[in-house]
């Protein structure tokens, strides 16, 4: 459904305004969607069922699909915000997803650097850098047929997880909707890991993908990126643009291991089988 409270509005002109020589502006153009991701009020998404998560997931990639066949939509951003420090202002389980005539200067780095390493090796940095975290082991949490589940080398903050598929693929909007499913059970399985392990903590998920121009790119390779918010970005990384976490990966990705293992039978059923 629209969001009530929209960031942006589908009127308006995307063109690009000077106001002197150092100022550019253009109106908020865009389309700002809620996803209502279960009917009970409370029930939190790591305990909602497989087959719920599915339909969550279905969801997704239907209103992404639909949203880029608008031509100035040229990026659209999917995410979930948990628990009050994540910056939600509601119980109620939800997801968004903002769609804009541009992609943000955070996401145009990501990609300069997949583009970068492309041209200079000739494949994906994604996907050589599951193979390495694969052969390492270290970090990865969980495995199975199309998924990896890894906490990232200097991890932000403690706990950040990826979930990665192994097969490439620039575009959320393309994944073959027949690994939904399988998506779900991971995605299902990580976040009752964190949420038995940390104690229901607030955190951030994201959907990172391509532009909707690129859809089919060689060089990104789209993933979930989950943030738990258990510590706050302060003074120090703000002005520095360095992150101080408290915790290594390599320690992490062992104690979320080890919580699946501690769960009941029938729970975290791909944790708990070998890729």
């Amino acid at each position: 459904m629209p969001n009530r409270f929209a960031a942006l509005t589908l009127d308006g002109d995307i063109a690009r305004r000077e106001e002197g020589h150092f100022f550019r502006k253009m109106d908020g153009v865009g389309a700002h969607e809620v996803i209502i991701e279960t009917p009970s009020h409370n029930t939190p998404l790591a305990l909602v069922t497989y087959q719920q998560l599915e339909k969550v997931l279905i969801a997704y990639q239907e209103r992404y699909n639909t949203l880029k066949k608008t031509r100035q939509f040229k990026f659209i951003t999917i995410f979930k915000n948990h628990g009050w420090a994540s910056g939600t202002s509601l119980i109620h389980s939800h997801s968004q997803l903002v769609a804009t005539p541009l992609a943000a200067t955070y996401y145009r780095r990501k990609f300069d650097v997949a583009v970068d390493y492309y041209d200079d090796v000739g494949k994906c940095l994604y996907c050589d850098l599951l193979a390495e975290e694969l052969e390492k082991g270290k970090r990865v949490v969980a495995e199975n047929k199309e998924f990896i589940v890894l906490h990232p080398y200097a991890s932000r903050v403690p706990y950040e997880t990826w979930i990665i598929p192994k097969r490439h693929c620039a575009s959320f909007g393309l994944f073959p909707a027949t690994h939904i499913a399988e998506l779900a059970t991971v995605l299902k399985d990580t976040l009752l890991c964190l949420y038995r392990g940390l104690d229901n903590p607030d955190f951030n998920l994201m959907v990172d993908t391509t532009t909707t121009e690129d859809e089919e790119d060689p060089y990104y390779h789209w993933h979930i990126r989950v943030v738990p918010r258990l510590t706050t970005i302060a003074g120090f990384e703000m002005g520095s643009g360095i992150y101080i976490s408290t915790t290594l990966p390599e320690d992490t990705a062992k104690l979320i291991k080890q919580v699946a293992k501690s769960l009941p039978e029938g729970e975290c059923q791909s944790f708990k089988q070998k890729g």
